[in-house]
């Protein structure tokens, strides 16, 4: 087998001490901000990649880094798109590479080489020739080394989220996709939920009027998940509890509301100021239902149950995003769009669709409507395409495989991605920044421009047009 650019050992031993404290119960350090909000300059010969396409693809070949809860449970996905195939897979521990292969296996798929054992397996699965793409769902502390091996190996890269948990890896992964001519991507299943496209949609139709403001959260109770002994390995989620207030994972309610008001694409978010709860809800848990002998009877929970970030554009818009994983509450991600002739709101009741809405003319007298016809109006042709098979295939009720399908869709079409490099690094600055504006009392702290300047340019995004899955063979 021919071998592709090699790792730096560097980064390779960067990631190794990593996945040495995460095994140990240390974890890696808390998010923190870059000391300045100008942009870095790019390098000679370093050029944007907005607007860049895939090459053509006739097969995209997947390689998955981690296994767990989330890279478990989409490995099947990548598999069924058509054209696609996974040819690798990583997990730090090797049994559960080898029951990932099982499982493909048993499905009539290709056996993928399973890599495993240590640290350091999935720079050793980047030697391969046989990878295009790389799914990366290893726990947050790694997206970074990970994410940025896979471009550097001259891979492309989907990140789970975040892709980063600090200002200045954000700005690498942007650098190092600009030079090294590979796209990043957040795996960002919530902008191809059907809701979110339809609002999409709709929003870019002008059914809301001018956008003036929206709101989105991720509030989750995971108390019972971020106590067990074996859902999170090593309990690293909860431990992130223990060691900063920040605004953790805010990207599954900011992102959609953003991709509505065409952030990175005529707006751009400018300014964060956090505000958090005292934290109250993990330890309350642990002393009604944790054993006294449970390990996280030695830990001290700083987190703020309810971390809010009010987030203002260069047009003057705002948005609301909440993170909340410690409370008792229903699921909900907000997903609420307003602007000067009416609102969206998402997870308002048992609707056909969860969602309601009011807009003039068509509703008066102060009464929410379903917003099911709407969603028949708006409906996006990526769910009327392929939302069957969505249905059979992907989880959170199908829009995990609607990313897959669309991503696989673009690089075999050798077409320009829907979320880029600058949409991730944008959508995950507030977990960092959320950290500097809480220690600063919740002053506002300024957002970097990704982009260098190249918001203000109209492009499309996930608002694209139909287009076909090439034929396989």
């Amino acid at each position: 087998m021919s071998r592709t650019p090699a790792v730096s050992r560097r980064l390779l031993l960067g990631s190794a001490a990593a996945s040495g404290a995460l095994a140990a119960g240390i974890g890696a350090a808390a998010p923190s901000a870059a000391a300045s909000d100008e942009a870095p300059r790019r390098r000679p010969g370093q050029k944007s990649m907005i607007g860049v396409p895939f090459a053509a693809h006739r097969t995209v070949r997947v390689g998955i880094i981690g296994l767990g809860n989330r890279g478990g449970s989409m490995i099947t996905g990548w598999a069924a798109v058509p054209g696609c195939t996974v040819t690798a897979v990583c997990d730090i521990r090797a049994d559960r590479a080898e029951r990932a292969a099982d499982r493909l296996e048993s499905k009539g798929r290709p056996r993928p080489a399973a890599y495993g054992g240590s640290a350091d397996s999935y720079a050793r699965m980047l030697r391969r020739d046989d990878i295009d793409l790389v799914y990366i769902a290893t726990p947050w502390e790694f997206h970074y080394e990970h994410g940025r091996a896979a471009l550097l190996s001259g891979r492309h890269a989907v990140v789970e989220l975040p892709i980063a948990t600090e200002l200045r890896q954000l700005w690498d992964l942007v650098d190092t996709s600009e030079r090294t001519r590979r796209h990043l991507l957040l795996s960002e299943n919530c902008n191809y939920g059907r809701n979110e496209l339809a609002m999409l949609k709709a929003a870019h139709d002008g059914l809301f009027g001018d956008i003036t403001n929206g709101h989105g959260g991720y509030l989750h109770d995971l108390r019972e998940l971020l106590f067990s002994d074996t859902y999170y390995t090593d309990s690293w989620r909860r431990l992130w509890h223990t060691r900063s207030t920040a605004s953790f994972y805010p990207m599954h309610g900011l992102a959609p509301i953003a991709a509505a008001m065409d952030v990175n694409r005529g707006d751009r978010m400018t300014t964060l100021r956090a505000t958090t709860t005292a934290p109250k809800g993990l330890a309350d848990y642990r002393a009604r239902f944790v054993p006294r002998d449970h390990p996280s009877w030695k830990e001290t929970y700083i987190n703020g149950d309810l971390v809010t970030c009010l987030i203002e554009t260069a047009r003057g818009r705002t948005i609301r995003a909440e993170h909340d994983v410690s409370s008792p509450r229903p699921y909900s991600r907000i997903n609420t769009l307003a602007g000067s002739r009416g609102i969206v709101e998402d997870y308002a009741g048992p609707a056909p669709t969860g969602a309601r809405i009011y807009v003039e003319p068509d509703h008066s007298g102060h009464t929410w409507r379903d917003f099911e016809a709407y969603r028949k109006e708006y409906d996006h042709w990526l769910w009327q395409k392929v939302g069957d098979d969505a249905a059979n295939n992907g989880g959170h009720g199908g829009m995990d495989y609607v990313l897959q399908w669309r991503t696989v869709q673009l690089m075999r079409a050798g077409l320009v991605p829907d979320i880029d490099v600058y949409d991730s690094a944008a959508w995950c600055s507030p977990v960092p920044l959320s950290v500097t504006s809480l220690a600063r009392g919740g002053r506002p702290v300024e957002i970097p421009d990704f982009t260098r300047g190249a918001w203000r340019e109209r492009r499309p995004g996930l608002d694209s047009e139909p287009t076909d899955m090439p034929p396989v063979g």
